[in-house]
């Protein structure tokens, strides 16, 4: 059999894309990952390889200086930078949501405005719609923004901005009081360009630094805070207020075909180092893998990592043509990301008190894929918004 996690019907363009991206994988990323991460630095080096082979463009249309590729080309090569190192995949994640944005909600004038230089890499994107007070209810978003004149000006506090620092433009959801009784009909998206840096890094907008985290570490994850912080009108997305909600929403769908992608690939790297190592490791006389039951272990992870690499293609696929496919990101993000812990402490396991090494790579990915279960939304959000469009397609009559 081929090995895991093969894709059928790609094209050439897409095979040769995702070749190119799989050997830089292997040559510039997982040599120097443990290193990077152990040291919470910025892979620079590798974020400029990105940018040379043009993955920030990947999806952003030709006619802007991107590549014009799907999301099921983006996911397989968010799935092989994933099997590198996450944090990589993170760097390129809020980036790509938010040229998605653009693309689908824009203006002509936002469109040629941004979209030429975030295909280059100029321009990088990030993505704020959390607060400190609140994860999954977005309705109840307290960040606020006046009008003032052709201005906005905003208040209020964001929080879990991945790239915050290192990005230089940012979409905000923020509560502009249309007079709408839904609350999400409130909420308007505003593109907000900063300087990258911490510290107050524009008039009335602090980025106060680095969060530290448990895993996911090099890229930048912060707050963001606005005190009187002054917005042009302009700068709504698609000049439309009250529709934020909805196009945050667009952007959330696509970022979690993307998550339940990081998923894949961690869960491919870890069934790769538990294959290798159980093959090395000898006990009583033999590998520990022809032991059944390291290899029923084997079994086991690689049908959930088949599983989940199918389901996160299915929806992606799904998306590309032009189908609804929430329901199916849902199952593909929840089913990758819990399939990716599971895999993960298998193969922690594996490698037995080696594992708990700093040394071995499987001590990185143990803490990386818990990160998997909340971002994009909880398992919990996803079974909420499959349950309720599983009811709405076989309601009784």
């Amino acid at each position: 059999m081929a090995k895991l996690a093969q894709t059928a019907g790609l094209t050439e363009i897409q095979q040769e894309i995702l070749s190119t991206v799989r050997t830089f994988v292997d040559k510039e990323i997982i040599p120097h990952a443990n290193a990077l991460e152990h040291s919470d630095t910025y892979p620079q080096d590798i974020v400029d390889g990105m940018k040379e082979m043009g993955l920030f463009g990947l999806t952003i249309p030709e006619e802007y200086g991107g590549l014009g590729e799907s999301l099921l080309t983006y996911a397989l090569v968010v799935e092989q930078i994933a099997r590198g190192w996450m944090s990589v995949s993170g760097v390129i994640n809020t980036h790509f949501i938010v040229a998605h944005m653009i693309t689908q909600h824009g203006t002509d004038e936002q469109k040629q405005r941004y979209l030429p230089r975030m295909a280059a890499g100029e321009v990088r994107g990030s993505f704020s719609m959390s607060e400190p007070d609140l994860g999954s209810d977005v309705a109840a978003i307290k960040t606020k923004a006046v009008a003032d004149g052709d201005d906005f000006v905003i208040d209020g506090a964001k929080m879990w901005l991945t790239n915050g620092g290192t990005s230089n433009l940012t979409a905000v959801l923020v509560r502009t009081d249309e007079g709408a009784q839904r609350s999400h009909q409130n909420l308007t998206c505003f593109l907000v360009d900063k300087p990258e840096g911490y510290g107050e890094v524009a008039p009335g907008l602090t980025v106060p630094g680095k969060i530290d985290k448990m895993g996911y570490k090099g890229v930048d994850t912060t707050e963001l805070v606005f005190t009187g912080h002054r917005v042009r009108a302009s700068q709504i997305l698609g000049g439309k207020r009250g529709g934020g909600f909805a196009q945050m929403m667009d952007g959330v769908e696509v970022g979690r075909v993307n998550v339940a992608a990081r998923a894949c690939g961690i869960s491919i790297r870890a069934f790769e180092l538990a294959v290798e190592y159980a093959q090395q490791r000898r006990t009583f006389g033999k590998p520990i893998a022809e032991h059944q039951a390291i290899a029923f272990k084997l079994a086991e992870m690689a049908t959930k990592v088949e599983a989940a690499h199918l389901m996160m293609v299915n929806a992606a696929r799904l998306k590309d043509s032009g189908a609804r496919f929430d329901v199916e990101s849902g199952m593909a993000k929840l089913l990758a990301s819990e399939y990716c812990a599971e895999v993960t402490q298998e193969a922690f396991r594996i490698h037995g008190g080696y594992g708990y090494s700093k040394e071995y790579e499987i001590e990185r990915l143990m803490r990386e894929a818990p990160f998997l279960l909340i971002g994009e939304g909880t398992s919990e959000i996803q079974k909420t918004i499959i349950s309720r469009g599983l009811l709405k397609e076989y309601k009784l009559r």
